[in-house]
């Protein structure tokens, strides 16, 4: 059961201009939709697609770190991931099957081809956008097991970007998508103030003090 005193309490030490803001913020988290990133080379690029989750709205990144180890540059990442939620895995094999066990589809991102073109593709079910390491992109694991593919159309002479860009544009796009739909995307009542709880122990210095103070109470 969810400690409505503790809250209280751990709020105390907070300014009503950061509680309001956590407020503002968790009215547009979705878990409806989330990012999947897949060995991943470039450290820079891991980082600003969480970064690009975080100012987008979604609440958790899946990392498969199988080929380069840790992918987060947390200088670049600029704080995001203290507010957002990372979840890392050794092989993609694992990161499908968790994510379909919370009922997401996979969704793979490709640079050009027969894909569903990003205009054209609406999110009505959970899903889970997957992305790639930068010159192979996903691999075939990935490719063979997805639910759908998806594009950004370009009419350019370059036939790709950037992973971090397509993410950021896809990302975008797909969130403000699914906030102007008629699905469940909010955060339930119970993970609205989980994650207020959260928020707020990263916020105070010395957390750990001040949580033995209230214990001793």
């Amino acid at each position: 059961m969810f400690n409505h005193d503790l809250l209280a309490y751990l709020e105390g030490y907070l300014t009503e201009e950061r509680k309001q803001r956590f407020l503002e913020v968790l009215q547009y988290r979705t878990k409806f939709l989330t990012v999947a990133i897949e060995d991943v080379f470039q450290m820079h690029n891991t980082s600003a697609i969480v970064r690009s989750c975080d100012a987008f709205g979604i609440q958790e990144v899946h990392v498969v770190e199988d080929r380069f180890g840790k992918r987060l540059d947390k200088n670049i990442a600029v704080g995001a991931e203290q507010w957002v939620d990372v979840h890392r895995y050794r092989s993609v094999s694992d990161c499908m099957t968790r994510l379909r066990e919370k009922g997401y589809q996979i969704v793979a991102t490709v640079p050009q081809g027969d894909a569903i073109p990003l205009p054209d593709f609406y999110p009505i079910a959970k899903t889970a956008v997957f992305f790639g390491t930068e010159k192979e992109g996903l691999s075939a694991e990935v490719m063979q097991n997805a639910d759908g593919f998806l594009k950004i159309p370009m009419v350019g002479f370059s036939e790709s970007l950037n992973v971090s860009v397509s993410a950021a544009i896809i990302i975008q796009a797909l969130a403000q998508k699914v906030r102007n739909s008629d699905v469940h995307w909010q955060l339930s009542d119970s993970e609205l103030l989980e994650k207020r709880l959260h928020w707020t122990k990263k916020s105070i210095k010395n957390v750990e003090g001040i949580l033995r103070r209230y214990l001793n109470n």
